[in-house]
């Protein structure tokens, strides 16, 4: 790899994109450390996530992730809906849609286990917060933490949707907000215990329940060493609709979303997320940023820092990932590290405006201008979400034409 041999580069923010980016640098040969603010392991962060099956593949031939890792992969979606007037389960229609469901902390953990193992030296800073990057005199950038500053020739900028690294290529650039809300939930396969047909569903799809004004995502995960019963799984929820009336930023999102799955939901969908906790369930605005310019040398923004789309994409994991696999190959293609830099530029802004625009797309025919759910079917479905799509593929609706038999 031509353009990073030897040299050293920094990473802010060691999650997701932090550790793939790091292990794209070790891959390169450079020396690499990584600065996380957290003190703590973050494998117990987050939900469910889903990644397309290919990249799955190749991240685990190209080392990035363990081929042990476990993973629930599904080949359909099913649309359902509440019968008009009654509260049972309305099946709207199936589309192929293969998706390989993951535990976000499994990801992580993967990740950061390959960055420590792999080709080259990575530095792993656990409770190192940043307090700024800039570019010193001549052209290095610096990071500067409470232990003093550090001088790289190339800065990853991979510190989330609040990125202060994207201040420097964005100044007063930041998130902005839909107007609704997304409630997750990550819970034990107990919840199902009561709802034979539902787990059966789900051990081979992954459903979307339609409602006025919104809409429920439900998949299953592996849970992992501390879930180790019902094969491993824990049933994994998103659950997207307007916010209530007076909002509490520190109230418990748990009642709230529960009310919302009784008044909408099929009766045995609403009892299953009724078994969620506050500590299983999670409440987000829902917002949307992407920067003019995705990196400059010697700095480059990843994953949530570059730009965050709405989540009825599924991609932030995926751009993340997406997104270091894009730095490995220009820093191998390029000459120079400007050159490489300039390139990933290219690339990865234009699919971050992308996923931007589709997912506002999506949040538009999905929550804010949903259709009469209860009066579509399979051709209606398959319509509506042509028209949604116009034209643009992407790995969860590429195939909105091709039902599935049941």
């Amino acid at each position: 790899m031509a353009a990073a041999t030897a040299l050293p580069i920094g990473v802010v923010g060691g999650s997701i994109a932090g550790c793939a980016a790091a292990i794209t640098g070790a891959r390169a040969g450079a020396d690499v450390t990584v600065y996380e603010r957290s003190g703590a392991e973050l494998q117990d962060r987050g939900f469910g996530i889903v990644i397309p099956p290919p990249l799955h593949r190749e991240l685990v031939a190209s080392g990035y992730l363990d081929a042990r890792m476990e993973t629930a992969p599904v080949a359909t979606r099913v649309w359902l809906t509440r019968e008009p007037g009654g509260r049972s389960t309305r099946e709207l229609a199936r589309q192929s849609s293969p998706v390989t469901p993951c535990n976000w902390g499994l990801l992580w953990r993967s990740l950061r286990a390959s960055a420590s193992a792999g080709v080259g030296a990575v530095r792993y800073l656990r409770g190192e917060p940043v307090t700024s990057v800039g570019e010193g005199p001549d052209g290095r950038a610096l990071v500067t933490t409470a232990r003093g500053s550090e001088p790289y020739d190339i800065v990853v900028g991979a510190d989330g949707h609040a990125s202060r690294t994207r201040q420097l290529l964005a100044p007063g650039l930041t998130p902005e907000p839909a107007g609704y809300l997304v409630w997750r939930g990550a819970i034990p396969l107990s919840a199902l215990a009561d709802h034979p047909r539902e787990l059966e569903l789900l051990r081979g799809a992954w459903v979307t329940i339609g409602f006025p004004g919104g809409h429920g995502i439900f998949y299953l995960i592996p849970g992992g060493s501390r879930h180790p019963g019902a094969g491993g799984r824990l049933l994994a929820y998103a659950i997207y609709g307007r916010p209530p009336a007076s909002p509490d930023a520190d109230a418990d999102p748990g009642p709230y979303v529960r009310e919302l799955a009784r008044e909408h939901f099929p009766a045995a969908w609403a009892e299953i997320v009724g078994h969620g906790t506050h500590r299983t369930t999670a409440c987000h605005p829902v917002a949307d940023v992407q920067v003019p310019r995705a990196a400059r040398a010697p700095l480059l923004l990843a994953g949530d820092a570059a730009g965050v789309s709405r989540p009825h994409t599924a991609s932030g994991a995926v751009k993340a990932l997406q997104d270091a696999l894009c730095l490995e190959r220009v820093l191998r293609d390029e000459p120079t590290v400007g050159a490489a830099l300039e390139r990933y530029a290219d690339e990865r802004t234009a699919a971050g405006a992308h996923l931007v625009e589709l997912g506002r797309r999506m949040g538009r025919a999905q929550v804010e201008e949903t259709p009469d759910w209860a009066a579509m079917g399979q051709e209606e479905v398959d319509v509506w979400f042509r028209g949604v799509l116009a034209g643009t593929r992407h790995y969860l609706y590429e195939q909105p034409g091709a039902g599935v038999t049941a």
